[in-house]
């Protein structure tokens, strides 16, 4: 028994060597092969290309993983500090203010490549059209008075779209299509504050505007020079009725002052005398129900101190106003009574009631601090 368990011992020991000695001989013979045999690529072999970019996707993560410090969500809920600052806005109060940005653009961008390498040119001012597409060849016509240095934004009362790809620039215009509506419906929803941040200048026009005379950089330079922060071209004296002060004069290069009828201006500083232009620049009212502008022309000089030296009208770059009842037609006809005149009415009621919201606006604001 004795000799027995020392040959199963023995026989043991030898199996073990041999399995060393034969592993040592292969890992030595595949180290040979391996060298000898050329790398062979991905790209060379005949793969699915959905298996490919698994392959690609696995290699970047990998790759990120190691060069990329750790997030605050990677290491567990339980060890995160709890953040909270409340000047963040509404809702991002969690976040950390390095990541919190208050503003948008309106800038296009690219669906591949680096982010910062999107844009070759930004442009510095924004000019928004509310049109339909009648007034197509006008609005062509008042684009090209514009340079590569001023976006385009088109707002589509009458949901035609893709016809104004026929303009080459239109493929580079942003549009914004919703029916029947107003340029201070779109304006209140699609130009907030935080989202236009970006632009010095921003002009909302309608299309039945005239450009001959008129040039979007020249416009800019003189609006510069003298130092308008609200301001709008003059409109040509001899079409249209409008106020003594949005009309050109032939003397000079601006104007931000004017004589009235008698009775008409209750301060030589204040509109329609003074610190007065029609909606032709932008302005946002917190009522957005209120939805065509009227009086919001007087409003104007609250967005600017003072106000009768920072608002005025360009003379030497004039337009036309054509008044065509574009907007009118866009009504609906009640009682017998043709559209356009149940649209005017509401622009009269508008106005009268953003009159009342104001007054009353002001009147609970001096009562809540003391003043009144």
């Amino acid at each position: 028994m004795k000799a027995i368990h020392r040959s199963g011992v023995i026989r043991k020991s030898n199996d073990r060597a041999r399995q060393v000695v034969t592993t040592i001989i292969g890992i030595v013979f595949g180290f040979f092969i391996g060298a000898s045999i050329p790398s062979v690529s991905f790209n060379k072999i005949s793969l699915p290309s959905s298996l490919i970019s698994s392959f690609d996707v696995a290699i970047t993560d990998m790759h990120r993983s190691t060069t990329v410090t750790k997030s605050l969500e990677s290491v567990g809920s339980t060890s995160v500090p709890k953040i909270y600052v409340p000047t963040n806005p509404r809702g991002a109060e969690s976040l950390p203010p390095g990541i919190v940005v208050s503003e948008s653009d309106l800038y296009l961008r690219r669906l591949w490549g680096e982010p910062s390498e999107d844009l070759e040119k930004k442009p510095k001012y924004l000019v928004t059209f509310t049109v339909g597409i009648n007034q197509r060849n006008n609005i062509n016509a008042a684009v090209k008075k514009f340079s590569e240095d001023f976006m385009i934004m088109l707002f589509h009362y009458d949901g035609h779209t893709s016809e104004w790809d026929q303009f080459e620039w239109s493929k580079r215009a942003i549009h914004v299509s919703i029916r029947k509506q107003t340029k201070w419906w779109y304006a209140k929803r699609f130009l907030h504050p935080n989202v236009v941040a970006s632009f010095e200048y921003i002009f909302i026009w309608d299309e039945d505007l005239g450009v001959e005379h008129f040039n979007g950089d020249k416009y800019i330079e003189l609006v510069k020079k003298h130092g308008l922060e609200i301001s709008q071209p003059g409109l040509e004296p001899n079409n249209g009725l409008t106020w003594e002060m949005t009309k050109r004069r032939g003397d000079r290069e601006v104007h931000m002052v004017t004589e009235e009828k008698p009775g008409w201006c209750s301060d030589p500083h204040l509109p329609p005398c003074a610190a007065y232009a029609l909606s032709l620049s932008l302005s946002f009212s917190s009522s957005n129900d209120l939805v065509h502008g009227w009086g919001l022309d007087f409003a104007l000089r609250r967005c600017v101190e003072p106000a009768h030296e920072k608002i005025g009208v360009v003379d030497s770059q004039w337009i036309i106003h054509q008044v065509i009842p574009s907007l009118g037609n866009q009504g609906q006809s009640e009682n017998g009574k043709p559209p356009w005149e149940g649209v005017r009415q509401r622009c009269r009621n508008e106005w009268a009631e953003f009159q009342s919201r104001l007054t009353n606006a002001d009147k609970a604001y001096l009562t809540q601090n003391g003043k009144q």
